[in-house]
């Protein structure tokens, strides 16, 4: 079971938002642990990570009871902007997984050692990483192609093998449809299970990018059935 959300999906079917939830997200869940893999594109909204949108994934998972891991590709950060001024920095490059560990104060994998059999879900936070490190989206828009640990770990094989990839229909629906635009706060796609939220695709509130978060987080859990 996956939950995206992140730029790299915005153009296939499945990236969707989500809707409002009560104050019940802010008590502690009764779910048996949940193990719960986050991807990280770096670190920094412009070239990687929202930082804000990653500790609001975290802090939601650890009140959900859900067991983390975090996972970053071991890749080169297609650029780096200086956030400051906006723009990228000349004559540096950086790593996408060093700079992930960041986040991760240092507890993170390499995404390629990433089993799906080993998680209930993934969560992608966003933030220009994920258009840029994790999918060429930023560059190619609907023509992207997609980081191909992403790919393993998403939407699989475009054949069954075996029962290995029970979705693998899935790859073949994201060729030939494109994405359904839903402005809510978090929404659930129940029959591919991915739930999204915009966060700060949003002119909002801090709060309320925090608050939706964590309704697409509680969302991901009940469907993990944790």
């Amino acid at each position: 079971m996956y939950a995206l959300r992140s730029l790299a999906f915005k153009s296939v079917p499945f990236q969707v938002k989500s809707q409002l939830v009560n104050s019940g997200l802010h008590t502690s869940a009764s779910w048996s642990r949940a193990k719960v893999a986050v991807v990280l594109s770096g670190c920094g909204v412009y070239d990687g990570t929202e930082i804000h949108e990653a500790s609001a994934i975290l802090v939601h998972l650890s009140r959900g009871g859900a067991e983390v891991q975090m996972y970053a590709p071991d890749v080169s950060q297609m650029h780096v902007i200086d956030h400051g001024k906006g723009a990228p920095a000349e004559n540096e490059s950086r790593n996408v997984l060093s700079e992930s560990a960041r986040i991760a104060r240092g507890n993170i994998t390499d995404l390629a050692k990433l089993s799906v059999s080993d998680h209930d879900a993934i969560i992608f936070p966003g933030g220009f990483g994920a258009a840029k490190n994790l999918s060429t989206f930023a560059v190619d828009g609907p023509d992207c192609k997609i980081n191909t640990d992403v790919e393993r770990v998403t939407v699989g094989h475009e054949e069954e093998k075996g029962g290995k990839w029970p979705y693998a229909a899935t790859a073949g629906a994201i060729k030939a449809l494109g994405a359904k635009h839903i402005i809510k706060e978090a929404h659930v796609d129940q029959k591919n299970k991915v739930v999204t939220s915009p966060a700060f695709m949003c002119e909002t509130q801090l709060h309320l990018i925090f608050d939706g978060i964590g309704a697409m987080v509680t969302n991901v859990l009940k469907l993990s059935g944790k």
